[in-house]
């Protein structure tokens, strides 16, 4: 780990199904310590940027009106936020599908089903691989 990154603190998490929300709410925050804002949609994820300033996204791809993709692209848009490293969630995971998303520019992607378990230690690795 380089000595410059600073420890994840603040993780933006974008999750329409509430079950999943509250999994990996209880994952990030009282697992893995994290100060978590949960977002029900991409929408919402744009509203509160600005004042929760996440660290690391990480994001649901199959959402209704806005999908991971499309609320990634919009999160890009803002200056502030064109360099914030964004994870993708999803259980379409085929080689091909992971190419797809690192290539919209995420930093990796977390199959789902998680393991609620791990899931704070797997985005502290992924957030130590980042420079």
């Amino acid at each position: 780990m380089s000595e410059s990154r600073t420890p994840l603190e603040k993780i933006m998490l974008v999750e329409d199904e509430e079950d999943i929300r509250a999994v990996a709410e209880l994952a990030l925050e009282a697992v893995g310590g994290f100060t978590l804002k949960a977002c029900h949609s991409g929408a919402n994820a744009l509203e509160n940027l600005d004042g929760f300033r996440p660290q690391l996204i990480l994001l649901d791809v199959m959402m209704p009106t806005m999908d991971g993709p499309s609320t990634l692209r919009a999160i890009r848009e803002n200056p502030k936020f064109a360099q914030t490293p964004a994870v993708f969630m999803t259980a379409k995971v085929q080689p091909d599908e992971v190419k797809g998303y690192l290539a919209l520019g995420a930093v990796d992607v977390i199959p789902k089903p998680f393991d609620p378990m791990t899931l704070s230690d797997q985005i502290r690795e992924i957030w130590e691989k980042l420079d």
